[in-house]
C-alpha cells in the first residue's frame, strides 16, 4: 500500500487527545503543510481536540512560516511543551500561541531544547526518564517555575527535583508520542528520507524512533518522491521502517524566508568576499571585544544577537578558519548566517544531529559559547528567556541552558541598559542620550544562566557591553575594563541598579576596537 497521502488526509489520521512531536528549528524543517491542514481540518470538523504538542525548538515564526501557530486555536492544544516559540518584533501583533498561553486557555512550558530531545530518546527506548543537572537553580528549576510559564502548567509541574547517589537531580519524566511530524527533502516511494536541501537534520531520526516505538505514526512532509531503491544508503538519514506516512509540498521553504539556497544545504561553497560585514558602529565595538576572548583552535557556540556577527569580524580581520563555529541545530563549522537564516550555516564543515550537539553542549565538550543577555543581576545571573511587558519578543530559552550548564567559557554580550542613543567618534564612545530601562539589575526577571552555579563549577564568565567589561567572581561582578570616553561613575555604576565591584587593576578597553579598519584580535584580551 502506499505510503503517500496529501496533506489533509494525513491530518485525518491525528486522533483527539495525542501527544504530537514536531521537528523544526523556526522555518528551518518545519513541516508547515501538514500543521497547517492539522489546523484547517479542526476548524472544519472540531477535530482532532485535546492535543499535547512537543518541539523542542520552535516549530514556525513571525516571518512566513506559522508553524504552531496553525494550532493555535481554542480546543485544539490543551498542553504544549517547546524549546522555544516563535518570537518577533514588539510592535508586530503576538502570535497566536502566546496569546492563548498569557490567556491561560493552554497549559505552556519553555524546557531547555536539548532536554526535550533527551526524554523523546528516553521515551524511544522505553525508559523511565531524564536524570540531569542541566536547569539547576535556573527556571527549570521546581524551586524556581520549573519550567512553567504560565498558571495553567504551574497545577502540572512536569520536572521532579530528586536525590540520586548523593547528589541534588531534576528528573523529567519520558515523553512517548502518538505523532511524529518530521521534514525532509526525498522521500522515496518506501519512506527513506534524504536531507539534500535542508541546512540540519535536527532531530528527524530521533522523532521518528520515538513515534515508531510509542506505536504510534510517522508523518513525513517532503518536497519530492523518488522511485523506492533510488536514494543510495549513505544519504538515508531517516529509514523507511520508521516512516508511516508521505506528505508531498513541492512548495516547502527551505528556511525562513528562503524558498532555496545551496549554500545552506552544503550543495555550494561561498567564497568569503560574499559575506556582508558589518557597518563600523557600537554593536561592531562590541562584536570585536567579544571576539578578543577567542583562541585559535577552539570550538566556539554562538547564539542570536550581538556576537552571531563574530564570524565576520574573523573574515574582516583574515582570521578566519582559526576557530570552528557550532551551533545547535547541529551545524559544524562554516559561517553562521544572521536574520531570518539564523540557525543555518553556509560552507559548514558537517551536519550532526541536534540532539548529538546538544549532548556535546550539556557536558561542556566545547571551547567557549557567546551568547546575548537582556538582564544581568547581581550573582552574574542572566536572563535571556523572558520579558513579561514583551514576552513574544524573546522565543525562549532554546538551547541557551543545556549550552550554558557547564561551559567552560561564557562571553555574553549586549548594550549595557535599553534605549541609549550612542555612537563613536574619534576612537571613543559618545552617549548622546542615556537609556531608560536598565539591564544590570539587582534580580533578574528570569533566571536563564545562574551565576551562582557558574561561580560553584568555576566558569569562566565575561560580559561584554559597550561601555565596560565585566567578569563574574566569588564576590560578584566586577568591572575589569571601561571603554574610552565613558565616565566610569556616571555611565557605569550610576546606570546599574546593583552595585558593581571595581577591579584593582581596571584598565581601558584597547582603543584600536573604537576606530575604523582591522584591528588585532587579541587587543582586548591582551589588556584584560
Amino acid at each position: 500500500m502506499s505510503k503517500i497521502r496529501s496533506a489533509a488526509e494525513a491530518a485525518a489520521l491525528v486522533r483527539s487527545e495525542a501527544i504530537v512531536a514536531v521537528n523544526a528549528s523556526s522555518g528551518l524543517c518545519c513541516p508547515d503543510a501538514v500543521l497547517e491542514a492539522i489546523g484547517a481540518r479542526y476548524r472544519a470538523e472540531g477535530a482532532p481536540h485535546g492535543l499535547t504538542t512537543i518541539h523542542p525548538i520552535a516549530a514556525g515564526d513571525m516571518f512566513g512560516t506559522k508553524g504552531v501557530d496553525h494550532l493555535a486555536q481554542p480546543g485544539l492544544i490543551t498542553t504544549i511543551i517547546g524549546g522555544s516559540y516563535p518570537s518577533g518584533p514588539s510592535s508586530a501583533e503576538p502570535p497566536a500561541i502566546w496569546q492563548m498561553l498569557g490567556r491561560n486557555e493552554i497549559a505552556a512550558y519553555n524546557v531547555p531544547s536539548g532536554i526535550v530531545f533527551d526524554v523523546l530518546r528516553e521515551g524511544a527506548a522505553k525508559r523511565p526518564g531524564v536524570l540531569t543537572k542541566v536547569g539547576l537553580d535556573t527556571f527549570v528549576d521546581p524551586d524556581r517555575e520549573g519550567c512553567a510559564m504560565n498558571e495553567a502548567a504551574r497545577r502540572k509541574p512536569i520536572v521532579k527535583k530528586i536525590e540520586f547517589a548523593g547528589e541534588e537531580w531534576l528528573f523529567f519524566p519520558a515523553i512517548q508520542p502518538d505523532v511524529a511530524i518530521i521534514r525532509a527533502s526525498t522521500a522515496d516511494e518506501r519512506g527513506n528520507l534524504t536531507f539534500e536541501h535542508e541546512g540540519a537534520y535536527l532531530g528527524a531520526m530521533e522523532l521518528a524512533l520515538a513515534g515508531r516505538n510509542a506505536g504510534g505514526i510517522v508523518i513525513a512532509q517532503v518536497k519530492q518522491v523518488a522511485q523506492a531503491g533510488t536514494l543510495r544508503p549513505h544519504d538515508v538519514r531517516v529509514p523507511g521502517i520508521l516512516v508511516d506516512y508521505i506528505v508531498e509540498a513541492p512548495d516547502q521553504l527551505q528556511t525562513t524566508a528562503t524558498s532555496y539556497d545551496p549554500a545552506i544545504s552544503g550543495e555550494l561553497f561561498r567564497p568569503l568576499d560574499s559575506f556582508g560585514l558589518p557597518a563600523f558602529d557600537v554593536a561592531k565595538v562590541i562584536a570585536r571585544r567579544v571576539a578578543a576572548e577567542l583562541e585559535a583552535g577552539w570550538a566556539v557556540n554562538i547564539g542570536f544577537g550581538i556576537s552571531a556577527n563574530v564570524p565576520r569580524i574573523f573574515i574582516e580581520e583574515g582570521r578566519h578558519g582559526e576557530v570552528t563555529w557550532v551551533i545547535e541545530q547541529g551545524a559544524v563549522g562554516g559561517i553562521p548566517l544572521l536574520d531570518f537564516k539564523f540557525g543555518c550555516s553556509a560552507n559548514a564543515e558537517a551536519f550532526v544531529a541536534s540532539p548529538h550537539q546538544f549532548a556535546y553542549f550539556q557536558a561542556g565538550g566545547f571551547d567557549a559559547s557567546l551568547l546575548s543577555f537582556l538582564q544581568i543581576d547581581r550573582h552574574g545571573s542572566v536572563n535571556v528567556s523572558k520579558l513579561s511587558a514583551r514576552p513574544h519578543v524573546t522565543a525562549g530559552a532554546g538551547g541557551f541552558v543545556d549550552i550554558t550548564a557547564r561551559a567552560r567559557k561564557i562571553v555574553f554580550s549586549g548594550y549595557f541598559n535599553a534605549g541609549a542613543k550612542l555612537r563613536i567618534a574619534d576612537g571613543r564612545l559618545v552617549i548622546e542620550k542615556e537609556g531608560r530601562v536598565a539591564k544590570i539589575v539587582d534580580e533578574v526577571e528570569h533566571v536563564s544562566f545562574s551565576g551562582r552555579r557558574g561561580v560553584m563549577q568555576g566558569q569562566d564568565v565575561t560580559y561584554v557591553t559597550e561601555r565596560c567589561v565585566l567578569k563574574l567572581t566569588p564576590e560578584g561582578l566586577v568591572v575589569t575594563e571601561i571603554a574610552p570616553g565613558v565616565d566610569l561613575q556616571k555611565d557605569v555604576l550610576d546606570r546599574a541598579e546593583t552595585p558593581l565591584r571595581i577591579s584593582p587593576d581596571l584598565r581601558p578597553m584597547d582603543e584600536a576596537l573604537f576606530w575604523p579598519g582591522k584591528v588585532p584580535l587579541d587587543a582586548g584580551r591582551a589588556a584584560a
